[in-house]
């Protein structure tokens, strides 16, 4: 280490501190920013301290945590003095072998660094049991263990500089410039997040959408305060006769399904002989805080199947609903069953909750005191910040997701590579207060869809009652829709119903072309019984869905007939995809 270089990059550092705490305060200062107690703190508190509550206040209890607790040390500092001594010991605890933040060799080489690990994994291991083994009610428990992962992954010895071997590396050989250029960086996300930290998962500057993301050939045809309708320009001489309307979810924007060529499904399936329609919802602000989930089911689903069906001369359409796009799908369809409207002639659901039972981890922001607050916040703006919601999703996978980028970029100095699929991530829009708050308490909190209770604009809702032909689409290692809870809302259908399960998540596992050759997915018959079972007895089949899919809707496609123009007199040309929606940020 040059002495001397060290010092002035110190120096450095500290003034770039000044710089980061300055682009914090500012906001606070002018007003611009709520200088508030953030509401979810005073929950997380509330929450672990009744695990506290719970263990203190029996004295046998309080005891069975201090024995497990010095047993389970007593182990690992009787393993750690044999490996300092030279000899060989068993670990007493290993990480995941998914777990990256130890893969550096010195975490298990050098003895120090190894007893900080165990430590850690011992630790957060007794931490974890102690909130499963706790007797509160299933919602707070299930707060209780997500957040105490928060709190065990921000403590990680992997993400401070002293504990890190890595970064101990990097900060000697460079004489501490990696910490400077990490000032630098949190300065700038700072700044860039309006006085919040905005971790940046990819290098922005390489992408521009209609030029090197969301290139598709099409042209927006039609438009409301809602959404755009485009249509995309067809590449096969013939095309199944049934058109093709896929519905996007507004909590991100529709091109993660066209993303650069090689991964677009927009592109696969309009050279698979679709003719294909996309909704491309509007970054909202305050003229749509009243636009409620009806508005969005009258103006988004219903209004863009009676175009397609106008400009294709075809009374009914295939359409795809991807997340809360296949939920509002869902009710589109429980109203026009109610109603006697027949526009469907398929419906395939990507990665879709119907049924909320069980919801995974985002239901742990879900209860009746957390949506009073959210709606009290959402009064002030007409909205919610895409910023909010994103945060959410990435503490489903906070290691990889926030606390990887930390590391990387403040520790390191580094920034993030390009990457189309993070940069789509942080291009994150806003929710109208009546459309969210809706969803959160009907579905989330309530679960009246599947139930047969919830009512939209005048129709109380029975999906018994929907017989179209369904394709539900699943994703092993979903964190936001799991695939357990996909699997028994098919149930909820009246209809027959597909159900495969994708490997991957939430994105991965939909946008995999078959190309790549990556991942699987298994069929297993009608999703009835017991999900475990249906699994144990399901086929696997390497490679991507979009194939079986293909040969799912080929059979509902009707005959071929001569590929179409876009629009017609009626619905012209407004602008060429992917429209002036999709790139409002705000």
């Amino acid at each position: 280490m040059d002495v001397e270089r060290l010092s002035s990059n110190v120096a450095r550092m500290i003034e770039l501190g000044g710089k980061a705490f300055a682009a914090y305060m500012k906001p606070r200062e002018t007003g611009s920013h709520s200088s508030e107690q953030p509401e979810g703190l005073a929950d997380i508190v509330k929450t672990l301290g009744l695990v506290a509550e719970f263990w203190l206040k029996d004295p046998q209890r309080a005891m069975t945590i201090q024995s497990e607790f010095t047993s389970r040390y007593m182990e690992l500092w009787a393993a750690s003095l044999k490996m300092m001594g030279g000899e060989k010991a068993e670990p007493v605890v290993k990480p995941d072998a998914r777990d990256n933040r130890f893969k550096d060799r010195q975490w298990s080489d050098n003895a120090f660094f190894d007893f900080l690990k165990q430590f850690y994994l011992v630790t957060t291991g007794l931490a974890e049991r102690f909130v499963e083994r706790a007797e509160l009610d299933g919602h707070t428990k299930h707060k209780a263990g997500f957040y105490m992962r928060q709190i065990v992954n921000a403590l990680s010895p992997s993400n401070f500089v002293p504990t890190n071997p890595e970064l101990l590396r990097e900060t000697i050989g460079s004489s501490g410039e990696n910490l400077v250029r990490g000032m630098q960086l949190l300065a700038e996300d700072i700044e860039r997040g309006g006085g919040d930290l905005k971790i940046r998962q990819s290098d922005d500057s390489p992408f521009a959408l209609g030029k090197n993301l969301a290139v598709t050939p099409g042209k927006v045809i039609y438009e409301n305060d809602l959404m755009q309708l485009i249509q995309y320009s067809p590449t096969t001489e013939k095309v199944g006769a049934v058109p093709l309307l896929i519905i996007p979810p507004w909590i991100n924007k529709f091109y993660i399904l066209d993303l650069v060529q090689d991964k677009s499904f927009i592109k696969w399936a309009v050279d698979q002989g679709l003719t294909v329609f996309v909704v491309s919802w509007v970054n909202p602000d305050q003229r749509h805080a009243r636009k409620s989930f009806a508005d969005y089911m009258h103006e988004g689903p219903i209004a863009a199947l009676k175009v397609v069906g106008e400009v294709t001369g075809q009374k009914r359409s295939h359409v795809i609903g991807y997340c809360v796009g296949g939920t509002l799908l869902a009710v589109t369809l429980g109203y026009m069953a109610a109603k006697g409207i027949d526009l469907v002639e398929t419906a395939t659901f990507f990665t879709t909750q119907v049924d909320f039972t069980h919801a995974g981890d985002l239901k742990v922001f879900v209860d009746e005191d957390q949506i009073q607050t959210l709606e009290k916040r959402m009064a002030q703006t007409g909205y919610l910040e895409g910023s909010q919601m994103a945060n959410a999703f990435n503490m489903l996978r906070s290691n990889d997701l926030i606390w990887s980028y930390v590391v990387n970029n403040y520790m390191k100095g580094k920034t993030p590579m390009p990457f189309d699929l993070l940069y789509w991530n942080a291009d994150s829009p806003r929710m109208p207060a009546a459309n969210h708050s809706f969803y959160l308490r009907h579905c989330y909190l309530n679960n009246d869809l599947s139930s047969g209770r919830m009512e939209v604009d005048g129709e109380k809702l029975d999906l018994k009652k929907v017989k179209v032909p369904v394709y539900n689409l699943a994703a092993r290692e979903d964190h936001i829709a799991p695939a357990r809870s996909v699997f028994l809302g098919s149930s909820a259908f009246g209809g027959p119903v597909e159900y495969v399960m994708a490997g991957s998540g939430h994105i991965a596992g939909v946008v995999n072309p078959p190309a790549k050759g990556k991942y699987q997915h298994w069929t297993g018959g009608p999703p009835v019984g017991d999900f475990d079972a249906w699994v144990a007895k399901a086929t696997e089949h390497p490679g991507s869905w979009w194939p079986h899919w293909r040969e799912w809707i080929r059979r509902h496609d009707g005959k071929e007939v001569a590929a179409r123009a876009i629009g017609n007199k009626k619905h012209r040309p407004i602008e060429d995809a992917p429209g002036r929606y999709v790139k409002v940020k705000y």
